[in-house]
C-alpha cells in the first residue's frame, strides 16, 4: 500500500526558505536535496512549465518520471516574469527568502532585471546561487551547456571511451547531478557564512570547472606535476571492468596486499604472490596489467556464485551485477527501504527513491510529491497578501497559472 506523507518538515534545514528558479535536471536535483533536508522550496515555473515535465514516461502530460524524481517537497508557482505584474510578484518573493537558486544563464537573468545586483538591492542578505555552464570569468561564459557538452569538454568522455579508442558518454546525467550536488553544498557553505556575519553573497557553480575538478582527482596522473613526469590517467582504473566467470560476470576488486595474497592463495596460485610482487603496492602497481590479467584468467575457473561466496569469506570486495530492471529488488536496497510507493494526488501510486542521507536528530523526509504546474500559485500568492479576487484577475491576464 502507498505510504502516507508526513505534514511537516523534520530535516536540519527546516526554516530555510529557497526560491527555486531552476529547470531541467541540475538545479532541481540540488534544490530537492535541500528540500528533503527540510528547506521550504518555492519552484518558479514559466507558463509552459519546466522543460523536464515531459522527459520520460508519464501517465499525464507534464508529470513525467524525471520530473517526479527531482521535484518533490516543492511548491509550484507558475509565473510569467515577462510581464510587469509577474516581475513585481517575483520581487516580493525575493525579498522574503534566504536563497535564490538559478541555472538560467546570467545574461538572461540580468536582462529580466533579476541579476545578482538587482536582487541584492531587494534583499541584502540574499544568497544568490547561480549554476552556470562555464565560469563567468572565462571566454566560454555565454555558451549554452548541457550534460554531454560538459562530459566532452572536461575530458570525462575521453576517459570513459579510452579502451574503445574514441570518446564515449556515460549514459547518465553525471555533469548535471554532480554540479547539482556542488550547488547544494555551496548554498550551505554560504549559509554558514551568513549565520556568522549576516552577509549574503553571489555563489557561482560552473559545470565545466566542477566536472573537470572531479575527473582530475585521479586522472591528471603525471600531469599533476610541472613539467609532467608521466602519462595522464589512472592506469589501474582501466582494469576495473566486469570480469567473466564460468557462467557470467562479477565485479572482483582485490585492493590491498592482503586481498591479493588471499585471492591467489584461495585460487591455488600462491606462486603469483611472489611472481607479481603483490605484497609491495609500488611494485604491484608497476605490473598492474599482469596482475589484472591473472585475476581475469583465474576468475573464469569458477561460477559467479562460487566467487561471491569465497570473496565474502575472505572479505575481498566483490559483487554481482544488478540489471536496472531488477534494482528495486536488490536485497540490501529492499532491506533499507530505498524505494517507497506513495500516493500522488494526480498520478496515483508512484515509486520514489527516499533521501539517502540520514540525520539521527533531524531526519530528512518526503512530505510533498512533485507538484502539478501552478498547483500552489493561489496558496503562495495568498501568503504574499493577494486576495482571491486579485489572484483571479492575475490568472485572467495570464500573469499566473492557477489550478
Amino acid at each position: 500500500m502507498p505510504a502516507d506523507l508526513p505534514k511537516e518538515a523534520t530535516g536540519p534545514l527546516k526554516g530555510l526558505k529557497i526560491l527555486d528558479m531552476t529547470g531541467v535536471v541540475l538545479g532541481p536535483f540540488a534544490t530537492q536535496m535541500l528540500a528533503d533536508w527540510g528547506a521550504e522550496v518555492i519552484k518558479i515555473e514559466p507558463p509552459n512549465g519546466d522543460l523536464v515535465r515531459n522527459s520520460g514516461l508519464y501517465r499525464n502530460r507534464g508529470m513525467a518520471s524525471v520530473f517526479l524524481a527531482i521535484n518533490r517537497n516543492k511548491r509550484s508557482l507558475c509565473l510569467d516574469i515577462k510581464t510587469e505584474e509577474g516581475k513585481e510578484i517575483l520581487r516580493k518573493l525575493i525579498a522574503s527568502v534566504d536563497v535564490l537558486a538559478t541555472n538560467v544563464r546570467p545574461a538572461g537573468m540580468a536582462r529580466a532585471g533579476f541579476g545578482y545586483e538587482d536582487c541584492a538591492k531587494l534583499n541584502p542578505g540574499l544568497i544568490y546561487a547561480a549554476a552556470t555552464g562555464f565560469g563567468q570569468d572565462g571566454p566560454y561564459r555565454a555558451r549554452p551547456a548541457f550534460d554531454e557538452i560538459i562530459q566532452a569538454a572536461s575530458g570525462f568522455a575521453d576517459v570513459v571511451g579510452e579502451e574503445f579508442g574514441r570518446p564515449m558518454f556515460v549514459p547518465s546525467l553525471v555533469a548535471d547531478k554532480l554540479t547539482g550536488m556542488a550547488l547544494a553544498m555551496a548554498i550551505l557553505a554560504a549559509m554558514v557564512h551568513r549565520l556568522k556575519t549576516g552577509e549574503g553573497q553571489l555563489v557561482e557553480v560552473p559545470m565545466l570547472e566542477t566536472l573537470t575538478a572531479f575527473v582530475g582527482v585521479e586522472h591528471l596522473g603525471g600531469l599533476a606535476f610541472d613539467p609532467p613526469i608521466g602519462e595522464h590517467g589512472y592506469k589501474r582504473l582501466r582494469h576495473r571492468k566486469p570480469v567473466p566467470t564460468s557462467d557470467g560476470y562479477i565485479t572482483l576488486l582485490p585492493y590491498t596486499a592482503q586481498h591479493w595474497r588471499a585471492f591467489f592463495t584461495a585460487a591455488g596460485r600462491e606462486d603469483l604472490i611472489e611472481t607479481l610482487q603483490v605484497d609491495d603496492p609500488v611494485k604491484r602497481n608497476a605490473r598492474i596489467d599482469e596482475v589484472y590479467a591473472a585475476c581475469a584468467e583465474i576468475a573464469r575457473t569458477r561460477s559467479t556464485e562460487a566467487w561471491l561466496t569465497l570473496c565474502e569469506e575472505l572479505d575481498i570486495p566483490c559483487t554481482g551485477f544488478t540489471k536496472l530492471e531488477h534494482v528495486t529488488e536488490h536485497p540490501h536496497l529492499r532491506a533499507v527501504g530505498m524505494f517507497q510507493v506513495m500516493e500522488h494526488p494526480s498520478e496515483g501510486a508512484v515509486r520514489t527513491v527516499r533521501p539517502p542521507t540520514k540525520f539521527t536528530k533531524t531526519p530528512a523526509n518526503i512530505r510533498r510529491l512533485a507538484p502539478r504546474l501552478g498547483e500552489h500559485s493561489r496558496e503562495l500568492l495568498g501568503e504574499l497578501g493577494y486576495d482571491a479576487a486579485a489572484i483571479d484577475a492575475l490568472a485572467a491576464r495570464k500573469v499566473v497559472k492557477v489550478l
